[in-house]
């Protein structure tokens, strides 16, 4: 399973409801007099996407469901944010897609949402599009989309104009002897870039930044930030080199997972990566905290070289990574690595003073990896059968047999509606011999690296010669009957796929109904 975007979608949430604002009885009448008033929030579709683009040089469009709570909750601060920024000048306009809707479910894989909501900022005739990033109440939404139609970089003319750069989050200045030249061309094409995740400023002042130096040797480009070194310099102005160096230098060495969201935005970057990761999960409140956090982070010094970046998380509000893991706070202190590859290497009841050497076992290919599963369904006599981690292969892809198999969630509201109709498609099925229709839990199970599972819930069709499709059909237990028996592989086919396979089948995107 590819580093997951799933559980990326639920650090977003996590985030988002942290961040929502408590309901108060004058916001509610306020709402209540706001929802008489003509909507200043766009609705788009299918067909007149295109012309909104166009016709906006600048334009927030949310992509959202119905059913999603979340967006629920954002919809009268997005209203409000709509209605205040009609009024700036110019208008900046936001909008909505209702992405669940089935005409409009190309847009939303065309601009790859993967989750509810996505905001999305499209710039100049959709030429720049660009993920939103700020705050999810009016407010917040109003004084970001301010700042993401002025200019990409602000000039710092004086020492009060830098004093925002020591507010605790970060920030990129370029320093030049003069605003012209490539290096100030490739810093505002950099600034343009990558505006809605930094603020950029530039300066011919270098003293008048905070720690300033009047004597630096300049051009350079200086990234403040909260953590670790504080201040960081490049003079490498290539604008792939600069984008690296940003990337690089804006995430803790050590990121930790608590409850506090000004490290939200470390996570998310943490998850997102393809790096392998280490993990150290324990009692920030509790027992020996601080050894633990002295000998981790001597590791993460030892270790500085080694393609892995780290974590440390509390207990207590990692339950989502545990959950999506697998792993029981009884294991804890325990530390956890997955690689690129999404395999998990993992000691539980770790001492402080065995942290080194584990990871040097690691780094040194001497670990075994860990996968999580649950057990082996000991009877499994129901129409559609039961698959975990440890058997998924044996039944899909050994079996000699045509398998629809389910990716599920045991919360989704899609997978609790499908479920019967997959047992009333079985129970037609069960003489079908050379058919299984299987379901596997893959919020406590690892999903094999042959099927991308980013929704619930995913199908795949997989025939005995090892074809893999996504399910394409319908919803329905005849329609899904119908499609197997059209789809299915004989004995004889199958020997013959066997033999003349000479490629493997072209990749194809699974069906997603929730995300």
């Amino acid at each position: 399973m590819a580093i997951c975007k799933v559980w990326i979608s639920l650090l977003l949430a996590l985030a988002v409801v942290l961040s929502a604002p408590a309901a108060r009885a004058e916001e509610a009448a306020a709402a209540a007099e706001e929802a008489a008033a003509p909507e200043a929030v766009l609705t788009l579709h299918a067909d007149n996407f295109d012309d909104a683009i166009a016709k906006h040089p600048f334009i927030l469009v949310e992509f959202y469901a119905p059913w999603c709570g979340h967006c629920k909750s954002l919809a009268p601060e997005y209203e409000k944010a709509a209605q205040l920024l009609s009024k700036h000048d110019p208008a900046i306009v936001l909008a909505k897609v209702d992405a669940n809707d089935e005409k409009n479910k190309p847009l939303a894989g065309k601009y790859e949402v993967q989750g509810f909501p996505t905001l999305k900022i499209f710039r100049n005739g959709g030429k720049n599009i660009q993920e939103y990033k700020g705050p999810r109440e009016a407010e917040g939404i109003v004084e970001y989309l301010k700042k993401q139609v002025g200019p990409a970089s602000k000039e710092i003319k004086a020492p009060e104009d830098a004093t925002y750069l020591e507010d605790g989050k970060i920030h990129i200045v370029g320093v030049f002897t003069e605003f012209s030249g490539t290096e100030f061309t490739n810093f505002l094409e950099l600034a343009e870039k990558l505006r809605s995740d930094y603020d950029f400023g530039h300066t011919v002042h270098a003293n008048h930044l905070p720690r300033g130096d009047a004597a630096v040797e300049r051009p350079l480009v200086r990234l403040f930030k909260p953590f670790d070194e504080l201040v960081v310099d490049s003079k490498d102005f290539d604008v792939s080199a600069l984008e690296k160096f940003i990337d690089a230098s804006s995430t803790p060495k050590v990121v930790t997972f608590d409850k506090n969201p000004d490290n939200h935005p470390y996570l998310l970057k943490f998850f997102q990566t393809n790096a392998p990761k280490a993990m150290l999960f324990l009692n920030f409140s509790t027992g020996p905290f601080e050894s633990f956090k002295s000998a981790y982070y001597g590791a993460v010094e030892e270790f500085s070289g080694k393609d892995v970046k780290f974590l440390i998380g509390d207990i207590e509000a990692s339950q989502g990574a545990f959950q999506y893991f697998g792993l029981k706070e009884d294991q804890a202190p325990l530390i956890l690595i997955q690689d690129s590859d999404s395999k998990k290497f993992l000691k539980e009841q770790v001492e402080a003073g065995q942290i080194v050497a584990w990871l040097k076992d690691y780094f040194d290919g001497k670990l075994t990896p860990f996968r999580k599963s649950e057990p082996i369904p000991e009877a499994n006599n129901e129409p559609v059968k039961v698959v975990v981690a440890d058997n998924v292969h044996d039944v899909v892809f050994k079996s000699g047999k045509n398998v629809l198999i389910e990716f599920y969630a045991p919360w989704c509201g899609h997978c609790k509606k499908l479920a019967p109709i997959l047992d009333e498609a079985a129970a037609t099925l069960q003489s079908e011999e050379d058919v299984v229709i299987a379901k596997m839990d893959a919020t406590a199970n690892d999903v094999p690296s042959e099927f991308d599972v980013q929704g619930y819930p995913t199908l795949y069709f997989v025939t005995p010669s090892g074809k893999k499709v996504s399910y394409e059909g319908g919803r329905t237990a005849d329609e899904i009957v119908d499609y197997i028996k059209k789809n299915k592989e004989t004995a004889g086919q199958a020997a013959a796929a066997d033999t003349e396979k000479a490629a493997e089948p072209a990749a194809t995107e699974p069906l997603k109904d929730e995300l």
